[in-house]
């Protein structure tokens, strides 16, 4: 039994995708420096920002945290595309999240 559940354990480790997301201050604190696009086709990830934290999980739903020893991931808003190592366009509504470049997946887990 407990070696069911430790094999469980592991396997949601892998599949749950990193969406509690800090915003730091310099680029040297981020695991991420991300470039919020302005429009769809440009981006990579299309992320919608949710009002919980229990909401965050599914591929662009990201739920901004007030401390970052709250966050899975810990990003920086950069100025310049070139400056990116992911590319954002936030939407409206949460059905539109998702990745349209799935090569950068690993960035967010």
């Amino acid at each position: 039994m407990k070696n069911l559940i430790l094999i469980i354990a592991v396997f949601f480790s892998f599949t749950v995708n990193a969406q509690k997301i800090y915003s730091v201050q310099h680029d040297y604190q981020a695991d991420v420096k991300v470039y919020a696009v302005d429009h769809e086709y440009q981006c990579d990830l299309k992320v919608y920002k949710v009002s919980n934290s229990y909401q965050a999980g599914k591929e662009g739903l990201w739920f901004f945290t007030d401390h970052d020893y709250q966050a899975d991931k810990k990003i920086y808003f950069v100025d310049h595309e070139y400056q990116a190592d992911l590319k954002v366009y936030f939407v409206d509504h949460e059905y539109q999240a998702g990745w349209k470049n799935k090569s950068k997946q690993h960035l967010m887990f």
